[in-house]
């Protein structure tokens, strides 16, 4: 399950573990074991269950106090306290106040700065007529756009891409030297926000900051924390959909033509539904 032949395509094997065994007790990489649901009705069932939570609080203090689960290096740099980890009434506190930030109107005002984002990064490898999609496309575009929405200076970007990229080749290299990254943008992250308490700018960390519902407010960490998950979150999932949209599309060329001739007559409603079902299709 956790090989490369795995990796590479995983569907033979879903496919199996849906006939034979949709609910099958399992142990990760770390040693922690884990049960896994390969069913829809059945995951749904999973999700929907209030007995089945991702809060740390319920973990296995051994396995978590290892950093065995969860994102790595969150819990030794204090990161726990965010969406992906906190069940209700925290969490619905929690989302409410990041709503009052990051709203559909800053998304959509933002979109021409990932045009401009995008662009040049195409043209920096245009003239050579070759490029490796990942690490000259996919992975820059999405730090870049998430460090200008959070409004990490321009000047400290390339400080966090080196730290983002330590975080996902955790796969390749000491498990600690995740940590490390983890604990410097932590450490990055909690310096920008006091610097923009001080502030009025209009990016979504001093969005964060200056949110409240009926006198409520998101504390420093939290903020801290919303932060760091917005960037994790934010670009391994990006660079999977560049890397496996773009390989779909290659594989299934009559289903590329057709968008492309979708897009050369201007119309970009199949390019929408399209992201979707890319999403759906190899998520």
């Amino acid at each position: 399950m956790f090989g490369w032949e795995f990796a590479a395509d995983p569907y033979p094997a879903y496919a199996w573990l849906r006939e034979n065994a949709p609910v099958r007790r399992t142990e990760l990489p770390s040693g922690v074991e884990a049960w896994l649901v390969t069913r829809y009705a059945d995951a749904r069932q999973a999700l929907a269950d209030g007995r089945l939570s991702k809060n740390p609080v319920h973990h296995s203090e051994a396995a978590h106090g290892k950093g065995k689960i969860g994102i790595p290096g969150e819990r030794s740099a204090n990161l726990m306290t965010h969406l992906l980890n906190i069940d209700p009434p925290d969490h619905t506190r929690l989302r409410r106040l990041v709503s009052k930030a990051f709203t559909p109107r800053r998304v959509a005002e933002f979109a021409p700065r990932v045009q401009e984002l995008t662009d040049g990064l195409i043209d920096g490898f245009c003239e050579k007529g070759t490029a490796d999609l990942i690490h000259e496309f996919a992975f820059p575009l999405p730090i870049y756009a998430i460090c200008d929405l959070l409004g990490v200076p321009r000047e400290d970007q390339d400080d966090l891409r080196d730290w983002a990229g330590m975080m996902i080749r955790h796969g390749q290299g000491p498990r600690g030297g995740v940590a490390r990254a983890v604990k410097k943008i932590r450490g990055y992250l909690a310096d920008l926000i006091h610097r923009k308490r001080l502030g009025d700018g209009d990016d979504l960390i001093s969005g964060l900051v200056r949110a409240s519902d009926h006198g409520e407010h998101l504390t420093e960490e939290e903020v801290v924390a919303m932060c760091f998950v917005l960037l994790f979150a934010g670009f391994e999932t990006t660079i999977n959909l560049i890397g496996n949209g773009t390989y779909a599309l290659l594989r299934n060329p009559g289903q590329r033509e057709r968008l492309q001739r979708a897009l050369a007559a201007g119309d970009e409603t199949l390019l929408t539904t399209g992201i979707e079902e890319l999403l759906r299709y190899d998520g």
